[in-house]
């Protein structure tokens, strides 16, 4: 008999899984039943819908959505998403979210005591290009505790939305910065046991896409499905 998936079954166990014990909150998250699968009815498949004019422009440079520009070190990050055979992703919507240079997130339920900046709100959108291209210009994020055990701090890292031809195809990522001296302590990291797989959610220092005197150039591609596969975080 033929596999009825043309990966091998090795290659399709690098996403995190629901649970994962050294990441405390999964234990409560974490489904204790098999998952009923439903299938997706015609609606779900083409609605709701985006289009070029739901956004604009500036909603991809993070640095200029406040009144003045935001503290911190700013950063190019580009990228090409990309199916398994190294083909593009055209106009595919891409959403990031992301603490502030101190470490800290514009919302409610973030009580650390970082300072927060009041020209940074931390998310942005794009739409790839026919070429499957992304670019985000923004601050680069800063670490910051989480509880999740004595002394822990998350990596820095930025959040990414992959939205395919509706609102309900919805994939999630996380894109970590080159020698981050926590990557040993942290378990969401470590969640993908896979040490080829942690390296893909890992961006590359580009000199090229460095805006001269302004910002420095990181490129993170994102392959969808197959063995180099980057890592996705299941729906919660």
């Amino acid at each position: 008999m033929k596999p009825s998936h043309p990966y091998p079954l090795e290659s399709l166990q690098h996403d995190p899984p629901y649970l994962h014990p050294d990441y405390v909150s999964t234990r409560t998250r974490a489904p204790r039943e098999p998952l009923i699968v439903l299938p997706q009815a015609l609606s779900e498949l083409t609605g709701p819908v985006f289009g070029h004019s739901d956004f604009k422009e500036s909603d991809a440079d993070l640095t200029v959505q406040g009144a003045a520009q935001p503290i911190g070190e700013r950063i190019v990050v580009h990228g090409r998403l990309v199916d398994d055979r190294g083909r593009a992703i055209p106009n595919s919507l891409i959403e990031i979210w992301q603490a502030n240079s101190t470490g800290r997130y514009r919302h409610a339920r973030d009580q650390h005591d970082a300072p927060l900046d009041p020209n940074f709100f931390g998310a942005g959108r794009c739409m790839t290009d026919a070429e499957g291209c992304y670019r985000f210009v923004t601050i680069r994020p800063g670490s910051y505790p989480w509880g999740n055990h004595p002394n822990a701090w998350r990596p820095a890292h930025i959040h990414f939305s992959l939205f395919g031809p509706c609102f309900l195809t919805r994939l999630v990522t996380q894109m970590y910065f080159p020698g981050d001296p926590l990557f040993p302590f942290d378990p969401i990291f470590h969640s993908v046991t896979d040490a080829r797989a942690r390296e893909r959610m890992v961006a590359k220092f580009d000199l090229e896409a460095t805006l001269p005197n302004r910002a420095l150039g990181f490129r993170f591609d994102i392959v969808l499905r197959g063995p180099d596969e980057t890592p996705l975080e299941e729906e919660r």
